[in-house]
């Protein structure tokens, strides 16, 4: 293959990526959406480790490791802001909500 073949591969599998992060993304809105209806925190350390590991374990090359956590480290704190977002947006619209309930602006005077 040339470089031409080889961009077009790339380009091929940079689209696979996309559509895996959109369906990961979607993933997180349904977890952050569980935990904010049980009450439990965004940021959990164990299971952030546990996929470190798993991905570790999964790695064949030729990506070190440490630079495969490095790109799971990101995708996660992307992932972690889109639940922590998703709840804050929660929290807002059923502040609206119960405000248009009763009659309030949510302004103080």
């Amino acid at each position: 293959m040339d470089i031409a073949d080889w961009r077009k591969k790339i380009d091929a599998i940079d689209l696979q990526i996309v559509a895996l992060l959109s369906e990961r993304a979607v993933a997180a809105q349904a977890i952050g959406k569980l935990k904010e209806a049980t009450s439990l925190p965004v940021y959990e350390p164990n299971r952030e480790r546990t996929i470190f590991e798993r991905v570790r374990a999964a790695n064949k090359g030729p990506l070190p490791d440490i630079e495969l956590v490095h790109i799971y480290e990101r995708i996660i704190d992307v992932m972690r802001a889109l639940q922590s977002d998703e709840l804050a947006s929660q929290k807002s619209a059923s502040a609206q909500k119960q405000d248009a309930a009763t009659g309030e602006t949510g302004k103080q005077s």
